[in-house]
């Protein structure tokens, strides 16, 4: 029985003789359904009209993503470490092109997701690996379409996968958000990789936050301040963001400093481009 995977949000379920009746995830108020209706596809179907693109994105860290667009676009990371190599987010398609170039740079010790929106094929990813742990913040366990004993939830604030890698819960977008620290990112600076948690925008010079992107449902402030908060322990010079060349290369946690007061501030109705830069 294949296991079906929804072309809105690209997250992969549990096997079935037939498609799901219902894309719960789509159907949150975070997410939307197709305006065609709910349609599913398969990996095997992924596989015969797309292919993967594999290229650095900085030192010892690796882009995955799948070209033409599949969902909603966004890329992992394959973040290069000595003890073991980590997925961040995930993406629909693997294939066995994928699985050789990965290989031969060392595999995939353990993934981690940020939030259900980029769970994607997480656990075909996993089984593609030699069933490498997912790591999942336990607030986010009712969001999962595909159990396996792979998945490791995880509770609190902070979950340490290595001396270098570190799993932030931040809340926000959704309860278990979360993000990850390398302190060997950015040449030694720290760098985070956020997915959406905190996004990354057009002028990359800031981030933002939101409850729902496409349905555009702001955070509230204490929300804005949590994140801020978990975040605010760790060095960090450099973010990535969900998607290809969405990154803040230098001074990011300043940048999300004044961003995080400029939402706020505009949240509030006290915020004026002359109070905040």
């Amino acid at each position: 029985m294949p296991n079906y995977i929804c072309t809105t949000c690209g997250v992969q379920y549990a096997n079935s003789d037939s498609p799901p009746e219902r894309c719960p995830i789509c159907e949150d108020a975070r997410q939307y359904v197709n305006w065609k209706g709910q349609e599913w596809t398969t990996l095997e179907q992924l596989r015969a009209e797309h292919s993967n693109v594999i290229q650095p994105v900085d030192t010892n860290l690796t882009g995955i993503g799948t070209e033409p667009k599949f969902a909603i676009g966004q890329r992992a990371l394959l973040v290069q470490t000595p003890q073991g190599n980590v997925l961040w987010d995930c993406i629909s398609l693997i294939d066995s092109a994928t699985v050789e170039a990965i290989a031969a740079k060392g595999g995939i010790s353990a993934i981690a997701a940020s939030h259900p929106h980029f769970y994607a094929a997480m656990v075909e990813w996993s089984h593609a690996f030699d069933g490498a742990p997912i790591y999942i913040h336990a607030a986010d366990q009712g969001w999962i379409m595909r159990p396996d004993p792979a998945i490791v939830f995880w509770e609190g604030k902070t979950h340490q996968l290595s001396e270098d890698i570190t799993l932030i819960c931040c809340g926000g977008h959704f309860a278990g958000g979360t993000v990850l620290h390398w302190a060997s990112g950015a040449d030694g600076r720290g760098a985070l990789l956020t997915g959406d948690i905190i996004q990354v925008i057009p002028d990359r010079r800031y981030v933002s936050f939101m409850y729902s992107y496409p349905n555009l449902i702001p955070m509230s402030p204490e929300a804005v301040s949590g994140i801020v908060e978990a975040v605010q322990p760790f060095s960090y010079d450099r973010i990535h963001g969900g998607w290809w060349e969405y990154r803040v290369l230098k001074d990011a946690k300043a940048s999300v400093a004044h961003s995080a007061a400029r939402y706020i501030g505009a949240i509030k109705g006290e915020w004026s481009p002359a109070r905040v830069p």
